[in-house]
């Protein structure tokens, strides 16, 4: 049987829902204090190992097998002035997790977040959060949702429905059909919208379990892995201390190794650059502020967040595209025979 990958999930919103505190709880870390202003201004990625889900998940799991290896996630900026990190880190998705604030509702880049999902066809989850600020909420770190639910008071757990009511609405104006996870029979029919609280963590198991369970159930297909030349995807080409000119990078399909060739797309010509070092983060560490040193890896296979530090680069890439060795196109993604209303497949990445 051939293995697979772990998913790429991107997680987008309005600024300031809370996706890099969703994050932080999950990791373990305080990324989203350490920001200028509380605000996100650039793409990161965390790699997620199926460990550490099983492991926050507990006796959600209990008896369950998965094959998923774990979860690549991809926090893009919320804020007004980067649409298109929002867009680039949407197109690259294979899952996504869009972030509302249970009590503001819908916010122009909740919309815009919103489309740009519908126009790439990512699947994708709503995890509405803040859920600890419905009045008389009774909080429970890092509890599942659906035991939380069933030990709030009663005026608490009226105020919550009537606010999921009000945000399953909205959905369904934008045309999404959605639900509360626990109380969906189909989810090729149906949207699911998780409670969470991201400073608590409560609900946190249950957003892991559910897009696990979805990758593991519609996406296994597509996420095959195969052999051959890497393809992937630039975040962000900065200078690092001691680095030099680094490509942040995300690699989705075959493998890149030290000393290869790659060629990416600029403005203009295409640019190459040879492979001098592959930096990855260890587990549950971030890309863009790691709190401890990377690993130096001789090769990487997707799905992956890497720093790439090139040797002799000839151009900037302004492009995020890149091939090893050549320049290639990805092959178009195959649809499992069913899949999630919310998550009809896409794959419109363009050529190398």
């Amino acid at each position: 049987m051939a293995s697979i990958r772990q998913p790429i999930v991107s997680v987008l919103g309005h600024v300031d829902h809370g996706k890099t505190t969703l994050l932080d709880r999950i990791r373990g870390t305080g990324v989203a204090g350490r920001e200028a202003g509380g605000i996100t201004q650039h793409i990161g990625a965390t790699e997620v190992p199926l460990a550490a889900i099983l492991e926050m998940c507990g006796d959600l799991v209990k008896g369950r097998t998965f094959r998923i290896p774990g979860l690549l996630f991809i926090d893009t900026p919320g804020h007004v002035a980067f649409s298109t990190l929002r867009a680039r880190g949407g197109a690259l998705a294979d899952l996504a997790v869009l972030v509302i604030d249970i009590n503001e509702g819908f916010r122009p880049q909740t919309i815009e977040s919103l489309n740009i999902l519908r126009r790439y066809k990512t699947p994708f989850v709503v995890a509405a959060n803040k859920i600890d600020m419905v009045p008389g909420w009774r909080k429970h770190q890092g509890q599942p949702f659906v035991r939380s639910y069933q030990d709030q008071p009663e005026s608490a757990r009226e105020e919550l429905d009537r606010r999921m009511y009000e945000l399953v609405g909205r959905l369904f104006e934008h045309g999404f059909s959605a639900d509360r996870y626990d109380r969906i029979e189909d989810f090729t029919t149906n949207l699911a919208v998780i409670p969470v609280s991201a400073k608590f963590g409560e609900g946190v198991p249950d957003l892991l379990l559910t897009l696990i369970g979805l990758a593991q159930r519609f996406l296994e297909e597509q996420l095959a892995t195969a052999e051959g030349p890497a393809v992937g995807t630039i975040l962000e080409v900065k200078e690092d201390k001691g680095l030099g000119i680094t490509l942040d990078a995300i690699i989705y399909q075959g493998t890149l190794s030290k000393g290869d060739t790659i060629v990416f797309g600029t403005a203009g010509k295409p640019g190459t650059t040879k492979v001098k070092a592959l930096l990855k983060p260890k587990p549950l560490d971030e890309i863009r502020d790691p709190q401890e040193r990377f690993d130096s890896m001789k090769s990487v296979s997707a799905a992956a967040g890497v720093k790439i530090v090139g040797a002799g680069s000839r151009r900037r890439s302004r492009a995020p595209r890149f091939a090893r060795r050549k320049a290639i196109s990805p092959p178009s993604s195959k649809r499992s025979r069913r899949s999630p209303r919310s998550t009809s497949r896409r794959r419109t990445k363009g050529s190398s």
